[in-house]
C-alpha cells in the first residue's frame, strides 16, 4: 500500500507514543493522514502537543490544502474514539482507506484504579471503529494489541500460537477482547484486520508513566527509582523506530485468510478469515537492572534503587517470538538497548532540560 490519493489514512492516538511515530512516517513517505486524539490527561497533555508539534513542524510549507487546493496531507482532530457519533461522521467525511487504531486507555496499573475509562475506550471505542470500518469500505485496519494478553503464560518466548485464556489485569483482557471483536468482524464482515501485540516500547517522546521515562527523571532528580520484583523482571524493551518499522510493513501487507486453517486443530494466530496476530518485539529479554545499568551509564549518574515487590497485574517477564511477523513481512526489530537507551537518554535531556 504505497502513497496513494484514493484516501487517507487514519490513525488513531496520534498525539501519543507509538500514534506520534507512524503517522509522521506515513506522512514522510507522501500519504494523506488523518490524526485523532482526544489528548486526555492521563499523562502530561503538553507532551502530546509537543509531538504533534513536532510532526506538524516537518510538513511542507504549503501543505494546508486552502484556496480550493487539494487537501494538505494532515489533519488533527480532537475527538475520543468513545464518542460515536462524533467517529461515524469523521469516517463518513473522510473516507480512511485504512486505519491503524492506536488510541487506547493505556496502563497496566492504572485500570486497577479507573476500570471504567478501559471499558469505554478500549471497547466501546474499538467497537466504533470496527463500526467505521464495516460502513465506510476500509481497506485494512492494524490496531494495537499487547504483550500484557499472554498474562499468567510461563511458556516462553510468547508465541501467536499460545492460547491467551489467562490475563492477569483489566488492561490485558480488554486487548485479548479487541483481539476477538476484530475476528469477528473480519468473519462477519471480510474486514481484513491485523492484530500487533507490542512489547515494552521505549525510545525518545516515550510515556512518562512508563518506566524508562520515570527512571529518567528520577535519576537525575537524584531521587530513588522503585525496582519491582526486587528486580527479578525481565522486559522485553523495544525501541520506537522498530514498532513503527513494524506496524507500517503490517499496514501495506493486509491481512488474509490462512489457506491451512484447520478448525479442527485451530492455530490462534490465524483464522479461516482475514485477521491475523503479530508480535512485535525485541526477541532480546533484558533483565531490569541490566537495562537500569545501561540507563545509568548513559545519563553519566547513578540510580539509588528502592526494591519493592511484585505490583498487581504485572508479569515477571516477557519474551517475543517474532519468528511469524519475520515470515509475513520480512522484518523483525534489532535495535540493542546499548544503542536505543543512549538515544532516548539524550532526547531526554534535551527535551526535559536535565
Amino acid at each position: 500500500m504505497s502513497a496513494s490519493t484514493t484516501g487517507p489514512i487514519l490513525v488513531t492516538g496520534a498525539a501519543g507514543f507509538i500514534g506520534a511515530a507512524v503517522a509522521r512516517q506515513l506522512l514522510a513517505r507522501g500519504e494523506r493522514v488523518i490524526g485523532l486524539d482526544n489528548l486526555n490527561s492521563y499523562y502530561d497533555p503538553d507532551l502530546k502537543r509537543a509531538r504533534l508539534a513536532r510532526l506538524e513542524a516537518e510538513l511542507p510549507a504549503a501543505a494546508a490544502g486552502a484556496g480550493g487546493a487539494p487537501p494538505g496531507p494532515w489533519r488533527f482532530q480532537q475527538l475520543a474514539v468513545e464518542d460515536g457519533e462524533a467517529l461515524a461522521a469523521l469516517f463518513a467525511a473522510e473516507r480512511p482507506r485504512a486505519v491503524v487504531h492506536l488510541a487506547a486507555q493505556a496502563g497496566v496499573r492504572y485500570s486497577l484504579e479507573n476500570p471504567a475509562a478501559y471499558v469505554q475506550s478500549n471497547l466501546v471505542g474499538f467497537g466504533h471503529i470496527l463500526e467505521g470500518c464495516r460502513h465506510h469500505g476500509v481497506e485494512h485496519l492494524v490496531y494495537a494489541s499487547s504483550s500484557s494478553v499472554y498474562g499468567g503464560n510461563r511458556q516462553m518466548p510468547f508465541s501467536e500460537q499460545h492460547a491467551v485464556n489467562h490475563p492477569v489485569s483489566l488492561y490485558a483482557a480488554t486487548k485479548k477482547a479487541n483481539e476477538l471483536m476484530a475476528h469477528t468482524y473480519s468473519h462477519l464482515y471480510g474486514l481484513p484486520a491485523t492484530g500487533l501485540r507490542f512489547f515494552t516500547v521505549y525510545g525518545p517522546w516515550g510515556r512518562p508513566d512508563m518506566a524508562p521515562m520515570l527512571f529518567a527523571r528520577a535519576i537525575l532528580a537524584g531521587e530513588p527509582i522503585r525496582v519491582f520484583n526486587h528486580g527479578r523482571m525481565q522486559r522485553d524493551f523495544t525501541y520506537i523506530d522498530d514498532i513503527v518499522e513494524g506496524v507500517i510493513r503490517c499496514l501495506d501487507k493486509p491481512a488474509t485468510a490462512d489457506p491451512h486453517f484447520d478448525p479442527l486443530h485451530p492455530n490462534p494466530a490465524t483464522a479461516a478469515v482475514p485477521h491475523r496476530l503479530f508480535n512485535i518485539g525485541n526477541a532480546q529479554p533484558t533483565e531490569l537492572l541490566r537495562f537500569i545499568a545501561v540507563l545509568e551509564e548513559a545519563l553519566g549518574r547513578e540510580a539509588l534503587k528502592d526494591f519493592q515487590p511484585m505490583q498487581p497485574g504485572d508479569v515477571p517477564a516477557t519474551a517475543a517470538d517474532t519468528t511469524a511477523l519475520e515470515a509475513w513481512v520480512g522484518f523483525r526489530p534489532s535495535t540493542p538497548i546499548e544503542l536505543g537507551v543512549e538515544r532516548f537518554a539524550r532526547w531526554y535531556r534535551e527535551f526535559y532540560g536535565g
